[in-house]
């Protein structure tokens, strides 16, 4: 059996570090992600020209399931990559981590996400979805998903073309019996689809994920309170609060985790270790407390690093476990 299969966008991660100055010439939001076309994506990368560039696999679902295998658990991912270098790269790499590929092939260019960090640990992303969007119905493995013990799905497949492809996958999870993880990814996304994502979250969420802001978005309303309306909704809500810990809450039990203090490098890819520490644990029996601790700690491990994935074994016995 597989622990966690994700499915999500299949991004290259292109991460680069400038200063606010470059980013303003740019003429990118600091602490937004924007979706840009192939031609934009080039003048970007252009005007970057001779700033070093560290290449990883990346999008959120693929780096919950790279974060499932690097604390010892079993996942595999679905998504789709275009036919270039950058699509053996990301297929090769994601393997070499742990994570069986569950790849789609189209003639576009692989997906790719800019990811520019300032001095501040601030990042900002320019996004080009290229081959991710034409993930089809015909691309879910259905029996891949019948195999695991949860699905996990980032919130960015919930809308748009991909998304008939996303719910036929949470559908067959659901009449499985295999748990369905859902994290709202962005709150200008829930903005846009508050209603559907309202819809979404009742009928096939059995844990949902959102910072603060997206439980904002999604709620109306803040902390505990945007808590206990997600937790009306599915079995195991959970609003991560960044350096303030997260707070969980299943039916009437409710917890609140603490952080783990670590020098912050790049905020990149903690809500995604989050969810992987957060499945992986419930996947060994752990209660939710005990589970949320393990998603605390290898969230603190990738935000110490520069970029969103670990490239090494987490090791548990560094926190009693």
């Amino acid at each position: 059996m597989i622990d966690v299969i994700g499915i999500g966008s299949a991004l290259m991660d292109l991460t680069i570090r400038v200063d606010d100055e470059t980013l303003e010439r740019l003429s990118l939001k600091k602490g937004t992600m924007s979706l840009v076309d192939a031609e934009r994506s080039r003048s970007i990368l252009a005007m970057l020209a001779g700033h070093p560039i560290e290449k990883t696999p990346g999008g959120s679902a693929a780096n919950t399931a790279a974060g499932v295998a690097a604390l010892g658990g079993t996942a595999a991912f679905m998504g789709k990559v275009g036919g270039d270098e950058f699509g053996d790269f990301y297929r090769d790499e994601s393997e070499r981590m742990g994570v069986s590929m569950r790849l789609a092939r189209h003639r576009s260019l692989t997906g790719h996400a800019i990811t520019l960090i300032t001095p501040d640990s601030e990042r900002t992303f320019a996004t080009h979805l290229g081959a991710a969007v034409y993930f089809a119905k015909d691309d879910v493995p259905e029996n891949e998903i019948r195999a695991a013990g949860a699905l996990h799905v980032e919130g960015y497949m919930l809308e748009g073309a991909m998304k008939e492809a996303t719910l036929h996958a949470m559908e067959t999870a659901r009449k499985s019996g295999v748990k369905v993880s859902i994290d709202l990814a962005d709150p200008s996304l829930v903005g846009r689809n508050l209603d559907e994502f309202g819809r979404i979250a009742r009928d096939y969420a059995d844990i949902l994920y959102a910072n603060e802001d997206e439980a904002a978005a999604f709620t109306g309303r803040s902390g505990e309170k945007a808590l206990d309306m997600m937790a009306s909704l599915c079995g195991i809500a959970v609003v991560k609060l960044g350096e303030k810990g997260s707070l969980i809450r299943s039916g009437t039990a409710s917890f609140r985790v603490e952080p783990f203090k670590v020098p912050v490098v790049n905020t990149n890819g903690a809500g995604d270790m989050f969810a992987a520490g957060m499945l992986y644990g419930l996947a060994r029996g752990l209660g939710l407390d005990m589970a949320g601790k393990v998603a605390s700690y290898a969230a603190s491990r990738v935000v110490s690093q520069v970029g969103a994935r670990l490239s090494s074994r987490l090791d548990l016995a560094q926190i009693g476990m």
